[in-house]
């Protein structure tokens, strides 16, 4: 993982100073585990260039993770692409040329805007060419972005979404290395730390002066914070300069009546928590089999940690619970938190297994109810078909309740029509086309189906996560 900074022109050799870099010397030290290298190829009064290079050791990265465990995670890009992990490596040996607060002498030459041709890569991003070209080219550059040649290709896609980005044009050092420090995380679109309103002063600091007016700002923004609590929470510190007097009064109404509903609630000696998504889907779900007049045996499919299947377990009438789960790993999570429910006297003990959807097992078949909880969007959508037969043909629960991403409600996260909330779903439908699969499910089966919302309800685009109840019907003794 590179950048290579090129000044051409009158007193090109003056960013020596800027980076507080000796071109006579190599500087070799190590940041944050990772060795940072930065060496001048060229240098003289009218050009000077100079690599800056991050080589981090691929043991290191992986294994303190709590995925650590899996050797798949030893094999990934972290250590070859240009990422937010390689700006944070080089963030220390660019301190000087960031804060624009060379040695006394050479301060004038902050402002100056050199010729400079900044090359970067390879850089991993899901954004076509056209949009990596929108990011820079406000900024004075001119843009040319390549892609690696190889002898051998592969037909799983077109086009490889690694590049290498050339930008060219005239610039300070310190506005040109604070907006590649700024951008390049957003091509990426990958943070390899938790993102906090610790983001808000780095996009405050390296946006000054061309972020406010930039025509791709709400897309930085996004990609750069992520939640949507973040990017409204930011949004409301900067909307001084970027909201209308009158959207500024319709906040602070809003704000008003929360407060007052807030003293109301206080006063009557209520508190209103905040419930996360996931626990608001495992209420639905529990609600839903609360009211079955059989549960005694449940299947928990894709159980993960066994977060669910834990909750169920103190659900009066329920006698036993399969927590059915592929992955070794978070069945040996689920096994600690089942564990724990035996201080629980009214709780019974899930039986935690290990299975897929793409494996037919006889002990599943006829339970009172199944779940797939955030499963069938992990699932290719050409094999859910033959998936999603298999149950209702052979396992033929009592009822099947089935969760999932409802993908209008992505526009209300600010995301792309194309982006996807996690990075293994492999589809996400709309209301429609999930009631359309549905149907279609059980077109041959004897059973009926109800499909509700889940999480807070946006007009025009629903909610959440759409929940579809299937209940098998009686069918008819032969006369």
């Amino acid at each position: 993982m590179h950048i290579t900074l090129k000044a051409t022109g009158n007193k090109a050799g003056m960013i020596s100073h800027l980076l507080a870099k000796n071109p006579y010397n190599t500087y070799d030290r190590t940041e944050k585990g990772a060795r940072v290298r930065m060496v001048y190829t060229v240098f003289t009064e009218e050009e000077a260039e100079i690599v800056i290079q991050a080589s981090p050791d691929s043991i290191d990265l992986v294994k303190n993770s709590p995925d650590s465990y899996d050797i798949t995670q030893y094999i990934n890009d972290r250590e070859f692409v240009t990422s937010s992990l390689f700006c944070t490596y080089i963030r220390g040996a660019l301190g000087t040329a960031l804060n624009g607060k060379p040695k006394e002498d050479y301060a004038a030459w902050v402002t100056h805007p050199f010729a400079l041709e900044l090359s970067f890569g390879p850089v991993a991003s899901d954004l076509p060419d056209a949009v990596v070209e929108g990011l820079f080219a406000p900024l004075g550059y001119q843009v040319t972005i390549e892609r690696g040649k190889a002898d051998y290709s592969f037909q799983l896609k077109n086009r490889s979404t690694v590049r290498y980005v050339t930008l060219s044009g005239h610039q300070t050092v310190q506005y040109a290395l604070r907006q590649l420090l700024l951008l390049i995380p957003v091509l990426d679109n990958y943070k390899h730390y938790y993102i906090s309103k610790e983001e808000f002063d780095k996009l405050k600091r390296y946006g000054e002066g061309w972020l406010q007016e930039h025509p791709m700002r709400e897309l930085i923004i996004r990609r750069t914070l992520h939640f949507t609590n973040l990017i409204e929470q930011f949004e409301q510190s900067d909307s001084a300069a970027t909201q209308t007097e009158k959207h500024a009064v319709q906040e602070q109404n809003h704000n008003h009546e929360q407060d007052q509903q807030q003293d109301q609630s206080l006063e009557e000696g209520k508190q209103q928590p905040v419930m996360r998504l996931n626990e608001l889907r495992y209420q639905a779900i529990m609600d839903v089999i609360r009211k079955l007049p059989r549960r005694q045996k449940i299947v928990d499919f894709g159980s993960g940690e066994g977060k669910l299947s834990a909750r169920m377990a103190r659900i009066k009438g329920i006698e036993e619970i399969w927590a059915v789960e592929p992955s070794a790993y978070a069945q040996v999570r689920a096994v600690e938190r089942f564990a724990k429910l035996e201080r629980h006297a009214d709780a019974i003990r899930p039986t935690p297994m290990m299975g897929s959807l793409f494996y037919y097992d006889e002990q599943l078949r006829g339970k009172d109810v199944m779940i797939l909880c955030e499963v069938i969007e992990h699932v290719d959508e050409h094999r859910l078909n033959r998936v999603m037969d298999t149950i209702v043909t052979e396992y033929q629960p009592g009822v099947l309740i089935v969760t999932t991403p409802n993908r209008e409600y992505n526009e209300v996260y600010r995301m792309d029509q194309q982006e996807l909330r996690h990075g293994d779903h492999r589809f996400e439908w709309s209301r429609s086309e999930f009631r359309e699969r549905c149907e279609q499910w059980i077109e041959e089966a004897p059973y009926s189906l109800a499909l509700e919302g889940v999480g807070e309800e946006v007009e025009g685009f629903g909610q959440p996560t759409q929940m579809a109840v299937f209940t098998r019907r009686k069918e008819p003794k032969n006369s």
